[in-house]
């Protein structure tokens, strides 16, 4: 790999999974752990590392994603799988001080799953998950249909899925990965100079049952399918996605809350999510708003945070106007800013 300057690539076994990670910084530095999404790996924060050369930063390829060992997700763990591959990963690096976590999109859902069980410096979600998961709930958390019908494996695009397979690097179809960040990842004004590095991080996915996007069930409830119970995006359904515990944590780290108020994927009403799809008409027979509404994901994550707050802890949000899915790439030098400043206490 062409690293940037600073930004080392390391390879470590753990008790676990053999787990591929970049860091940069002094070895006894404060450490910050910044923890990719879906469909993305260690690299997409590469370009935020040196610039914090003050901390030791960590960034891992997660289970299922970029170059640390194929394995697959349970899913009926939620991220659980993830948490707990990281905390393999700090103890194998002998890391023993609660550090700073960073999670994007998917990786919210995981950091906080980590801190709900472990103690933690601080936590900055860019983008996170629901607290409630992705897709099929009522704006209080309660599932649309028992069997969580709508959520998981079942509403991945099969294009997609197939172009990730083939190592797709093409812009000729919309559901290539080159046109899917494009159109979700940032903002559209967003030219990323790294775009054929991300390209390629992305199509070392592990794309099947265990991996991208998961198997999937059948359902007598609209849509037609409910989450399984292996992959990434069933590990993302309702189901098995909860993260409203961290509530509960005795001990409160500070949490910062950034996100691009132009995301189309972790949106309220985001049309990636079968209740706003159907209430769209895009697919047939939607059973209404009371039975199945657009999903309310930044109203969720808001209400948990005010929970948070209530409950004695400490939150700071932070809108990017005009950023995407990942304002740390499209407003890397203003959410840098932001991030540092929360590190810092002001």
């Amino acid at each position: 790999m062409d690293l940037l300057p600073g930004v080392r690539s390391t390879t470590t076994a753990t008790d676990r999974i053999r787990m591929h990670h970049l860091e940069s910084g002094p070895a006894d530095a404060p450490v910050i752990v910044m923890v990719h999404g879906n469909l993305s790996t260690s690299r997409f924060y590469e370009h935020l590392m040196p610039r914090l050369p003050e901390y030791r930063v960590i960034a891992p390829d997660m289970r299922g994603f970029g170059r640390s060992e194929p394995a697959p997700i349970d899913a009926t763990r939620g991220l659980d799988d993830w948490a707990d591959d990281l905390d393999a990963l700090l103890r194998a690096l002998d890391v023993t001080a609660p550090v700073h976590l960073v999670g994007w999109s998917t990786a919210g859902a995981a950091i906080a799953r980590f801190a709900m069980a472990r103690p933690v410096a601080s936590l900055t979600f860019i983008d996170p998950v629901s607290p409630h998961g992705y897709g099929g709930t009522h704006p209080d958390g309660t599932p649309c249909y028992p069997d969580f019908a709508g959520s998981g494996a079942g509403g991945a695009n099969p294009e997609l899925v197939q172009r990730l397979r083939e190592g797709d690097r093409s812009d000729y179809s919309p559901f290539s990965i080159r046109r899917v960040m494009r159109a979700l990842y940032w903002a559209p004004s967003h030219r990323e100079p790294r775009e054929d590095v991300l390209v390629d991080e992305v199509l070392l996915t592990l794309v099947g049952d265990g991996g991208y996007p998961g198997d999937s069930t059948p359902s007598e409830n609209w849509p037609g399918f409910g989450p399984g119970v292996s992959g990434i995006l069933n590990a993302l359904s309702p189901k098995y996605c909860d993260w409203t515990g961290l509530v509960d944590v005795a001990d409160k780290p500070p949490v910062l809350w950034t996100h691009g108020a132009r995301d189309l994927v972790v949106a309220d009403g985001s049309m990636l999510e079968f209740g706003a799809i159907g209430w769209s008409g895009v697919v047939a027979g939607w059973p209404g708003a009371e039975v199945y509404p657009p999903q309310q994901m930044i109203g969720q994550i808001r209400a948990l945070l005010e929970r948070y707050a209530a409950a004695g802890g400490s939150v700071r949000a932070e809108m990017f106007d005009e950023s995407g899915h990942g304002p740390h790439l499209d407003a890397a030098d203003r959410w840098l800013g932001v991030f540092r400043d929360f590190l810092d206490g002001r």
